[in-house]
């Protein structure tokens, strides 16, 4: 069965008396060509299990059974689920899990998956994480995934090109900002392809791209506490257009000569902007912030 074809489509919504829900996001990949780049991206292997957040109709599950141990999808339409019933049906290494992912512990789906499997003298060796995620809530999912530590070895997702852009974005750019450093402290970040919004039934209002995330084994920067980098950046942007010096006192709540006097410590000049600053450079003032408040 041709999952991803319009007509496929049209037949599983007249079928299951199924309607595509704008609230969650649902908008289904027709094109072939850009289905297998995906999966070719995220480098699946016999031993290999998958987590796939939002199946949908199972176009890319059924691509990644074909390839994996296992894949676990993780789905938020229970009207979704006797579709996929239906769609997956010949993968008997398929587990469709009816859960928001927002609330969902990846890390216990992983380990249940690892014991099955182990019980049946097979060994998943890896981890990948695919997904064509919804956009209102495609940063708070990967901020998630690598937030939580996650053992996964690479996360192959869509999502909206602006976010895309964002995400890969460096220093110096319109786009460049908290989201291109938080993902890239966590992640080495490459693009798949861009995706136009016509190869989707229905077509949302915006372009995809699809970006592969592949997690660190060790982070990009040598950090007193993680807890200050992360406040610092937030506290950078927070006011971009403000100098780095006036914007850490006025969003961090600290004195501006004490900002001034750690932005001086660490080689930044206070009058430059959060934009102009890379990962090293942050890192640097994050370490002296951290060491003034003891």
């Amino acid at each position: 069965m041709k999952l991803y074809t319009p007509q496929t489509i049209n037949e599983i919504k007249k079928k299951y008396d199924f309607s595509l829900s704008k609230s969650l996001g649902q908008n289904f990949l027709t094109d072939k060509g850009i289905i297998d780049e995906i999966i070719e991206a995220a480098e699946i292997g016999e031993d290999s299990l998958v987590i796939e957040i939002g199946p949908g109709i199972g176009v890319l599950t059924a691509e990644a059974a074909a390839l994996a141990a296992k894949v676990v999808a993780v789905e938020i339409d229970k009207n979704l689920i006797p579709i996929l019933s239906e769609t997956l049906a010949e993968f008997s290494n398929v587990k469709v899990v009816n859960k928001d992912i927002l609330k969902t512990d990846l890390g216990e789906i992983i380990r249940e998956a690892k014991a099955e499997a182990e019980a049946d003298g097979k060994e998943l060796k890896d981890v990948k994480i695919l997904g064509n995620l919804p956009y209102y809530i495609t940063t708070p999912i990967i901020m998630k995934i690598l937030e939580d530590g996650i053992p996964a070895e690479s996360i192959t997702i869509m999502m909206q090109k602006e976010v895309a852009d964002r995400i890969k974005s460096g220093p110096g750019k319109k786009t460049y900002g908290a989201l291109s450093v938080a993902v890239q402290y966590y992640c080495e970040v490459s693009s798949v392809v861009n995706v136009p919004r016509s190869v989707f039934v229905p077509p949302p209002n915006v372009d995809s791209a699809v970006l592969k995330l592949k997690i660190r084994e060790e982070k990009p920067v040598s950090l007193i506490s993680e807890k200050m980098f992360f406040e610092t950046v937030k506290g950078g942007f927070g006011q971009r257009r403000k100098t780095l010096g006036n914007s850490l006192a006025g969003v961090l709540r600290m004195e501006k000569q004490d900002a001034v006097d750690a932005l001086n410590a660490a080689g930044i000049d206070p009058g430059r902007r959060a934009e102009t600053l890379d990962i090293n450079e942050f890192a640097a003032l994050a370490n002296e912030l951290a060491k003034s408040r003891g």
